[in-house]
């Protein structure tokens, strides 16, 4: 998979320090200049659904359980790779400096109606619900919340950054 670009958390000055790599997968799942996006009340910004490739599945069948836990998305279909996405940020746990996070990039599709997603804990906690929004509403959204929020991190900057390639690449403006 092609690589989008590297982020690498200001703090960090040695990326040699002790490291462990997560996997994750984000989906773009798209009808014409709408998004399928999560929306999270507590950090107020809009982010692709997607998380965690657990260590028995293959990236794609991470990417359809996420899809399916988060947006209630039943059948994906036409799954292409679009790009990967790495950062390295400080991690405030024992026994590893850094996380080293790889978010491999899908598009595809969503046949049938979604149905309720199925959040863990901590997303209903952070107010996260799907939403389908436009894609320039949502990095002007993102655009605000990088500006203003006490609360923002490397995330919502990725997911700018993502949104804005997806606009680029697959937008089609006329």
């Amino acid at each position: 998979m092609r690589l989008l670009t590297t982020a690498i958390h200001p703090e960090i000055s040695d990326l040699n320090a002790l490291t462990f790599t997560r996997k994750a997968t984000r989906a773009i799942v798209l009808n014409q200049r709408q998004i399928l996006m999560l929306y999270t009340k507590r950090y107020d910004d809009f982010s692709l659904p997607g998380g965690g490739v657990d260590n028995e599945e293959t990236i794609t069948e991470g990417l359809v359980r996420e899809l399916k836990e988060e947006t209630g998305a039943q059948k994906v279909v036409n799954i292409k790779e679009f790009g990967l996405y790495k950062e390295y940020r400080p991690w405030h746990k024992p026994g590893f400096d850094i996380i080293h996070m790889e978010s491999y990039c899908f598009t595809c599709e969503i046949e049938g109606e979604l149905t309720a997603p199925t959040f863990e804990p901590h997303e209903v906690q952070n107010g996260m619900t799907p939403q389908w929004v436009n894609i320039f509403e949502a990095i002007a959204h993102n655009e605000r919340t990088i500006k203003h929020s006490s609360k923002k991190g490397m995330s919502v900057e990725r997911e700018t950054f993502l949104l804005k390639r997806i606009v680029e690449e697959l937008i089609n403006e006329n």
